[in-house]
């Protein structure tokens, strides 16, 4: 082999190379060299692309331990999927992340989405609802309903699921400060519905170390707000055994500028540590695990992300059972939701991201993802229109049914360059891994900064490189052009002064006393830490407690937080 290579360099390579030098494409001239003037080729996260993968780029016991770095579909380690049968049994779940103005508008919007051939639902709320304040808390003003559906009450989340059967449809729900409560009003809406909690599926992402690292949209100190993580792991355990309570985002990591080695390996840790803190709780690991989920970024360097998911099921599976003696085989599946990475949508030009959001799901596809949210082409301008969302969909149902991608597992095992990614992608993860252990956990690396300034210096490296046109944007920073901006969904200040009337009506009419006994009730149960939360928050959002109400209960017990300065 080695001979073989060494022939076709000086006999095929060097001949071309004379006649054409590489470079780059589409970087100007002595952009992206090293000091002797050669061409560097990098993914998306900076990591060097040689020229060409043989098998003198794997390990050399590849082929006679296959079965330890790849395995079957289906059979540890997990890299080729953790269903023998890849799509060709069961598609992925086609979700559309949807949520704008009003529980009455977004309620049309969800129908509209599952007439259109949606398969789940997944619910975006607006900044007040995740922050845990009500439509009407002056903090609030000219956000409500603006990123999102305005949720203040069961009251609305009975309007947001009107009609939508719960026992039917899965749903996803990204919340996570006030988690606990938005999950209340959900299962008290199904058992209204009359569903059975433990045919109930759905997800809800819960993540609240990734909300310090990256998304900032937390209300307590991490210790009670991680006890509140564990509350609804137990309560699931008890009681629905179909829902995931937990999706351990990598998404949000991304989308703060950090590279996929990072996203991957900050995501795979902070699942460490959720872990770690429910085995403290006395849980055990097979009977909580098995639900845990995962969501991940797909951004556009379409080799770096399919290797992205690979390793991080053969990551998860070593962790399961050497890390934390996982007995039971689901325990150690990586299960994940991954969405088109919304930081790559560009206002320019919108349309083009059509071709960017199709590129990057295709990813997610031969990654082996079990659901799929793809981006509207003017996310970046505003909250996605009808028809673009509809598009969006479009895109997911034309991978699945006329691409032909889905009759095939792991279509892309036993390539050289996507196994070497893989393999790198693992190695890099274990050394942050190593770090993370050092300094005592993911919460104590959080109180010190470490992964937010990993993070802000992994977006900046990227910025700069745009910026110096080492890094192509199309339409952005090469072949721009001026064109009209496209149609756009726009939400007025008409959505608080409703949520606010809403609000005056609710509190004139429910029981204040019933609200104030509830949220005592709470509060004591905060206080004890071997008492789980989760039958609290039922019996607060059933009194129609608001969501500011509840939050607000409980920072008398918890505290708040403010995040440590980076140095």
């Amino acid at each position: 082999m080695a001979n073989a290579r060494k022939r076709w360099e000086e006999q095929t390579l060097k001949p071309a190379l004379s006649k054409s030098p590489e470079k780059p494409i589409g970087a100007p001239s002595g952009i992206n060299c090293d000091e002797k003037g050669n061409a560097r080729f990098t993914t998306l996260s900076g990591v060097p692309v040689e020229r060409l993968y043989t098998e003198e780029d794997l390990p050399p016991d590849w082929s006679e331990h296959q079965d330890q770095y790849l395995g079957e579909p289906g059979q540890p380690p997990y890299t080729r999927g953790i269903h023998s049968s890849g799509y060709r049994g069961k598609l992925w779940t086609m979700r559309q992340f949807s949520g704008f103005a009003s529980p009455e508008e977004t309620n049309r919007r969800y129908k509209y989405l599952l007439a259109q051939g949606g398969s789940g639902l997944s619910v975006a709320f607006d900044l007040p609802t995740l922050m845990g304040r009500d439509s009407d808390d002056p903090e609030s003003e000219g956000e409500v309903g603006k990123c999102g559906v305005a949720i203040d009450s069961l009251d609305d989340m009975e309007t947001l699921f009107s009609g939508i059967d719960l026992e039917q449809t899965t749903v996803s729900m990204t919340i996570n400060s006030p988690a606990s409560v938005i999950w209340a009003m959900y299962l008290a809406v199904a058992e209204k519905q009359g569903a059975d909690w433990r045919r109930i599926s759905g997800t809800l992402q819960n993540d609240i170390l990734k909300e310090y690292i990256a998304q900032k949209e937390y209300i307590y100190p991490p210790a009670p707000s991680m006890r509140l993580v564990v509350d609804t792991f137990e309560f699931a355990a008890h009681h629905l055994p179909r829902f995931n309570p937990i999706s351990i985002s990598g998404y949000h990591i991304r989308e703060a500028g950090s590279t996929a080695q990072q996203e991957l390996a900050f995501t795979l840790y902070d699942g460490m540590e959720y872990v770690e803190w429910a085995l403290r709780r006395g849980l055990s690991v097979d009977d909580f695990a098995p639900r845990l989920s995962f969501f991940f970024n797909a951004h556009n360097d379409f080799f770096e992300e399919i290797a992205k998911y690979r390793a991080a099921r053969k990551i998860w599976y070593r962790v399961m059972t050497q890390r934390f003696r996982a007995k039971s085989p689901r325990a150690a599946w990586m299960r994940f939701h991954t969405q088109t990475a919304g930081v790559s949508l560009t206002a320019q030009q919108p349309k083009n991201n059509i071709a960017r959001v199709a590129i990057q799901a295709l990813a997610a596809v031969l990654g082996g993802t079990q659901s799929l949210h793809t981006d509207a082409y003017d996310e970046a301008l505003a909250l996605p229109t009808e028809d673009a969302a509809r598009i969006a969909l479009r895109t997911q149902q034309i991978l699945a049914y006329e691409s032909g991608v889905t009759k095939t597992v792991d279509p892309l095992g036993g390539s050289y360059f996507v196994e070497r990614l893989t393999l790198d992608m693992e190695k890099s993860a274990f050394a942050y891994f190593e770090k993370l252990d050092a300094m005592g956990g993911m919460v104590r690396a959080i109180e010190k900064g470490f992964p937010q300034k990993e993070i802000a210096e992994a977006s900046y490296a990227y910025q700069q490189a745009v910026e110096a046109g080492e890094k192509i944007i199309v339409g952005v920073n090469e072949y721009m052009m001026e064109e009209p901006q496209p149609q756009i969904l726009h939400i007025d200040e008409s959505v608080r002064e409703a949520q606010s009337s809403k609000l005056k009506k609710l509190r004139r009419e429910r029981s204040n006393e019933a609200v104030a006994r509830s949220l005592l009730a709470l509060c004591h149960a905060a206080e004890k830490e071997d008492q789980n939360t989760m039958p609290c928050f039922l019996e607060c959002v059933k009194a129609y407690a608001t969501i500011g109400e509840i939050c607000n209960a409980l920072k008398k017990v918890f505290g708040t937080y403010n995040e440590v300065t980076l140095s």
